[in-house]
């Protein structure tokens, strides 16, 4: 073999090298970012400067559980409702709740409200972050979380999961880690406005009680509550005098919403795919690498 061709497969050698550590650092990475499930709470108040914390404490599930009421029976199913796709931007509301229900579970937790007492509660004016794991957060108001409507119900962390989907996103059952996406936010909504009987936090319901600025909108356009159902929480934040801070202060990652419009696979299972497609990678680069070198 001449000098010129060794160097050239050397260096050809190298960028393959390089080129397949790249790539399953990025499969490492993608498998790592999605979440796992939480088993306890950092809950603190700020100072109207969003920065100052005024009180703070951390809860475990087994600590909620004991000392907190518990909101839910483990047996009742609660739903939320994903975006509605048609062209007639009222019917996009679907005021009959009919179509795109995401099922929870039959989930117990606790509300809200009942942690942010933990750190001094909200006044009218503050707003409170549910935040995930990930980065990806909701904000509320005082009369969400303190005064709701029977049709929206407690706004609840949720610990437990009772009972399987019926269908759509599997939860998991038990608790976290087997809880797969708990913690989980979940709004316990009654039946008054569902004709089958069923507990659904609706689109429709969401226009009636929600502030205009709260509403959430798949893909900016659909109304859906299913993007308000953060899992993977792990702080609950009340801000003095309301949230200020940039909607992407912190990134609002699409893993840890619920799939609004498809089942999507839990984060364990998401997971546990990546690996074995590294290893396919790594056995693929090695042989390639063994070609190369002959």
């Amino acid at each position: 073999m001449s000098p010129g061709r060794t160097v050239r497969g050397a260096s050809f050698r190298v960028f393959l090298t390089l080129f397949l550590a790249s790539l399953l650092c990025t499969v490492v990475f993608t498998a790592s970012v999605a979440g796992e499930p939480t088993t306890g709470l950092r809950i603190v108040q700020y100072g109207p400067d969003g920065i100052t914390v005024q009180n703070e404490t951390r809860v475990s599930i087994a600590w909620m559980e004991q000392y907190l009421p518990v909101q839910g029976d483990g047996v009742t199913h609660y739903y939320h409702q994903g975006p509605v796709f048609v062209d007639d931007k009222e019917a996009q509301w679907d005021p009959g709740e009919t179509a795109n229900f995401k099922d929870m579970g039959a989930v117990k937790g606790t509300a809200v409200r009942d942690l942010c007492d933990l750190v001094g509660g909200m006044a009218p004016g503050d707003e409170v972050m549910v935040k995930a794991v990930d980065g990806y957060h909701v904000e509320f108001p005082r009369e969400n979380v303190y005064d709701p409507s029977s049709r929206q119900g407690n706004i609840t962390v949720c610990w437990y999961n009772g009972d399987e989907s019926s269908a759509g996103e599997r939860q998991g059952t038990g608790y976290p880690s087997s809880y797969n996406v708990g913690m989980r936010l979940v709004f316990f909504a009654d039946n008054s406005t569902n004709s089958a009987g069923k507990h659904v936090f609706g689109n429709q319901d969401m226009r009636a009680v929600m502030p205009p600025d709260t509403i959430h909108l798949f893909d900016e356009l659909y109304p859906s509550t299913s993007g308000y159902t953060v899992k993977w929480v792990d702080e609950v934040r009340v801000y003095q005098g309301g949230y200020h801070g940039s909607a992407d202060l912190l990134p609002k990652s699409l893993e840890s919403k619920m799939d609004e419009t498809f089942p999507s696979t839990p984060a364990s299972a998401a997971s546990g795919a990546a690996l074995p497609f590294a290893a396919l990678t790594v056995m693929a680069g090695a042989l390639l690498f063994r070609r190369c070198g002959r």
